[in-house]
């Protein structure tokens, strides 16, 4: 599956998982560093050809790829299917014991000699088996040492030794224009590498809004999830989690996760088979020019509070709504997206000091971080599977539904092939009706979807960024 196109995979609307996955619609509930490894020998140049200026050389990645491609794996995931939606009482004509059938791919990398591989947890979400394919053709089986749905990271272990591993670089360093390349599987097509710039730094995509996105114009499809992005170096300073894109395929707008962000999970789940995120229990919005104004500010900087949670760390801190956080400790916040990355990578019971603005003062304010619940987060970050109609959808939570003033609905994480993407329903999307029903969350839209007749067209309510919009669904005969 593609998510929001996560890769994942994003669509304008959802900018592998969602813009709500993937555009990932922007909610504050308020992650976060193994040692990166030696970097590799610089990439070599060739000097550029006509039509360019004659002194501007571009990179060539190929003796990149020969170092770097060995430790590039394909991850096979295979799903019983016993538990799909079926017609008429199929299932209980189908053998009991049916062997898992694969059922998606993705891509990931060597960090370890000894097997340790990083992905998307969206590759392997729900696996029964997962299948390892190494650049020399052989596959081993592969175990989740564990994941983390905040982030996207799925930490694999396969049985092996003396295994090629990437070079790990430090993605804070990074900057916006230079060069990187992606060696992946997209669409099952092992060992491809493709090359780009970096767009954008600390993008915030509304449902994944605890990731500063790196944002590239790397070709990434459905199949690149869990891959490397490297620098001209050799280090991977990345991993390929998501694209935007009305087809489901390539855009222009890819995402990957920082290496530091991943690295940093990874860490802590080899550790103790999770991760913990710091929470600080407040949701807030940007400002316009007309609100800081308003709050006295010479531009619209800071994060605005809209609502403070209760008994939450940011309510023992004093917080209030009306607040406007300029600062945590000594990192500026420019707007309301810098926030969860910097709280989410806090371990719980950190102290931090915020600067506020509160009736044209700054105050200082320390707060102890608490700890975003596990059980919380799963509940928010899990996905359901939509077999019939090609979807993977996520419940949306109160901050989201606030933000959008609408009362439920799911989201729209990921696409295949099926009644849904042939109706132009994208990842990102917010599904708000089937037929003249109202989808309160997840599972209410299993069961319409469990009823809905095939070959009769079925109107569905979406929701699009700002748009709100009726399409057609119609479930084939031999479904």
């Amino acid at each position: 599956m593609s998510r929001r196109t996560p890769e994942h995979h994003l669509d304008p609307g959802r900018l592998e998982k969602r813009m709500v996955s993937h555009l990932r619609v922007l909610a504050l509930l308020l992650l976060v560093q193994v040692a990166p490894a030696m970097a590799a020998d610089p990439a070599s140049f060739h000097q550029a050809r006509a039509g360019t200026p004659p002194n501007m050389a571009l990179p060539d990645f190929s003796a990149l790829v020969v170092r770097q491609g060995p430790a590039v794996v394909n991850v096979r995931i295979f799903r019983n299917k016993a538990d799909e939606p079926d017609q008429a009482g199929e299932a209980a004509r189908k053998p009991l014991h049916m062997p898992p059938r694969e059922t998606g791919l993705g891509s990931g990398f060597v960090v370890t000699p000894d097997g340790v591989i990083l992905t998307n947890r969206h590759v392997v979400a729900d696996a029964d088996k997962i299948m390892v394919r190494f650049a020399d053709k052989h596959e081993l089986p592969a175990r989740v040492l564990g994941v983390d749905p905040l982030t996207d990271v799925a930490v694999l272990k396969v049985e092996a030794a003396k295994l090629p591993t990437v070079n790990l670089g430090d993605s804070s360093q990074l900057q916006v224009g230079q060069w990187v390349l992606a060696i992946g599987a997209p669409l099952g097509l092992e060992r491809t590498a493709t090359q780009g710039i970096i767009s954008a730094l600390g993008r915030a995509l509304p449902n994944d809004s605890y990731v500063p996105f790196i944002q590239t114009d790397v070709p990434i499809n459905p199949g690149n999830s869990g891959g490397p992005l490297f620098d001209l170096a050799g280090r991977v300073i990345g991993i390929n989690s998501q694209i935007v894109s009305n087809s489901g395929g390539y855009m222009g707008l890819s995402f990957a996760i920082p290496i530091n962000t991943a690295l940093a999970v990874a860490k802590q789940i080899m550790a103790d088979g999770h991760a913990t995120h710091g929470w600080l229990g407040v949701s807030a919005q940007d400002l316009t020019i007309e609100l800081a104004q308003a709050y006295g500010l010479d531009s619209p900087r800071g994060a605005l509070v809209n609502e403070v949670r209760p008994a939450g760390p940011a309510e023992q801190a004093g917080l209030e709504p009306g607040d406007v956080i300029l600062a945590l400790d000594d990192t500026a916040i420019t707007d309301s997206a810098d926030l969860p990355p910097l709280i989410g990578a806090s371990q719980p019971g950190t102290d931090h000091v915020l600067s506020v603005l509160r009736n044209g003062t700054t105050v200082r304010l320390k707060t102890k971080v608490g700890e975003l619940g596990q059980d919380n987060l799963a509940r928010k970050h899990s996905l359901t599977r939509i077999d019939r109609l090609g979807l993977e959808v996520s419940d949306l939570d109160l901050a989201i539904k606030q933000v959008m003033a609408i009362h439920g609905g799911v989201a729209v994480e990921e696409t295949a092939p099926g009644p849904a993407v042939e109706a132009g329903i994208e990842a990102g999307d917010i599904l708000l009706k089937v037929g003249r029903n109202e989808v309160e969350n997840a599972a209410s839209l299993a069961g319409l979807v469990k009823q809905l007749p095939t070959g009769q067209p079925i109107p569905v309510l979406i929701k699009r960024q700002e748009s709100t919009t009726f399409l057609t669904i119609v479930i084939p005969k031999h479904d």
